[in-house]
Order: C-alpha cells, then structure tokens, then sequence
C-alpha cells in the first residue's frame, strides 16, 4: 500500500471518528433532554385582552390544568402545586382527562384537587376518557363535589366583582353522547345553545379543540381547552405530529387561536395516554390574564 493510501485511509478513519464523535454527543443530549422534559411541568403565560372584559375583572388570573391522565410528577403532583401557588391564580379551570381509562387511579386526581383548592376556587369539565370510565365516572364525580368543586356539566356560572360579572361556563365532553365523530359537532353545539349564554363575557371550559369553528359560530369570547397532547411529538416550524380526533399534523394541537370574536388557547396537557413518551412537548400549566380595554 503507498504512502497516500495510507495518509487518505487514516484522513478517512479520522473524519469518521469526528463524525460519530459528534452524532453521539447529538443523541445523548435529545435523549437527555427528552428525559427532562417529561419529568418536568412548565409554565406558558398568556395576556388576553378585550374591550368586553370588565375593568373590575382586569388582572384576573386563571390556571389551567389539562389531560393529567393520572400522572405524578413530585410526591402528590407537588412540581404542579408549586407552579401554582406561586402564580396566586384567582381560579383553576380543570379542561378534562383527570383521569385515565387504561389505568384508572380515582385518589391521585382527588389527591391534587384538594390541594388545588386551597390555591383557589375549581372549575372542572370532563374529557373523553372520563365518558370512557362508565359508572366509575359517578364515584369521581362525588368525590369533586365533595371537595367544592364546581362540576360545570353544561352549566354556566357569573363570577360577580363590584356588580360587575363574567360567564364562565362547561360543556360535558361530546362522548358522553356519543362515540360517532362525524356527530360530535352538532352534540356539542346543542349544548352551548341550551346553556344560553347572557351578552357578558365568557369563558368557555370545553375539552376539545377540533370543534373550534362550532365555538366560533356561538360567539364565545374564550375557549379553554385541552385533548391533543400538543401533538405528542413537536417538530421545528412544523408543529404537533399526531393528535386525538384530529390524526396527522394537527391544526388545533396547542398555544392561542384566534378567529372571528373567539380566542381558544390549547393546553399540551400534563400526562400521557396511548403513547406513553412526549418529544420537544413538555407538559405544561398555563397561566392566562384577563386583561380589559376599558377606558
């Protein structure tokens, strides 16, 4: 073998080595990375602002906690209290899937609801998997009542400050009714018509994001939902891959969206359900501002 074969066979093993150096130092921090990341909860603030909010209702702070699916991050879900606390909402808005169907665990969602409510009053709605729990559902129910949970099944309530009120309503989760997708639209219209909602601003406690255009076509002012996961695995400039009722590339998979009157913001969730891991898709509390344009 000649001298330059040699000196292009040792160039070629050296580039090589660099390679697969760098690879290595790649993968071990996604996989690191990933690890942290759904370990951890974060924290994804929001400001809305509306001429319909009341000035007496500017400032007003709102919690969001969606799709636990029975997850634990910390001893009693303490990573969630802390965030929380910290933030001294003035409510917690619970958008569904407390609780998971595969692997039903009615105490460690009770567990984090007792201390939620020492933080601030409760407004919960159901998600799909709770319509998937069949009479165990009537048991947890009980239990969020217990507490003093307001259980917003197609119900509306006005938060009044100084005379001064907004709505904030829920709606059960479409399958509830029924499992058939291509109906779960007109169910879920029936009922945000049957609560009929007053001229006063409303927030709207529902858990799935899909039906957005059915939101938009009843004038809600805010949406709070939850369901996709944020599309499980995140991509850069792409978004969410894959998200329940909404298959590959979801359009509704998590942060704000605004048309017409109606602004719907989409948890990513806490837990996990079918696919067990997140990617670049950490869970997350949101915390939104109500902010008035009243002069």
């Amino acid at each position: 073998m000649s001298r330059y074969n040699i000196v292009k066979g040792i160039r070629g093993f050296l580039k090589w080595k660099y390679f697969i150096r760098w690879f290595l130092l790649i993968i071990s921090f996604l996989t690191v990375w990933t690890i942290w990341e759904n370990l951890t909860v974060g924290t994804t603030y929001y400001h809305i602002e509306n001429e319909r909010i009341p000035r007496v209702f500017d400032g007003y702070k709102i919690a969001v906690v969606s799709d636990l699916h029975n997850a634990e991050f910390g001893k009693e879900n303490s990573q969630i209290i802390k965030i929380i606390e910290k933030e001294k909402p003035d409510m917690i808005a619970i958008t569904g899937d407390l609780v998971d169907s595969k692997r039903l665990d009615i105490d460690v969602a009770i567990t984090l609801v007792q201390k939620l409510m020492k933080i601030a009053p409760c407004y919960y709605v159901t998600g799909n998997h709770e319509a998937w729990i069949g009479q165990r559902f009537s048991e947890l129910e009980r239990k969020l009542l217990d507490e003093k949970v307001e259980v917003l099944r197609d119900r509306v309530i006005q938060l009044e400050k100084d005379q001064q009120s907004i709505q904030i309503a829920g709606v059960d989760d479409p399958d509830f009714a029924d499992r058939d997708c291509s109906i779960q639209s007109s169910v879920l219209l029936s009922k945000i018509k049957d609560l009929k909602l007053s001229d006063e601003y409303c927030v709207l406690l529902s858990h799935r994001p899909e039906l957005f255009d059915t939101y938009v076509s009843e004038y809600v002012d805010m949406v709070l939902s939850g369901h996709a996961h944020g599309g499980q695995f995140r991509l850069p400039f792409v978004g969410g891959i894959i998200a329940p009722n909404q298959g590959l590339f979801p359009k509704y998979d998590a942060g704000i969206y605004t048309k017409e009157q109606t602004t719907m913001i989409v948890s990513r969730g806490i837990g996990n359900s079918v696919i067990p891991v997140r990617f670049n898709n950490r869970p997350e509390v949101e915390m939104i501002e109500l902010n008035s344009q009243e002069h």
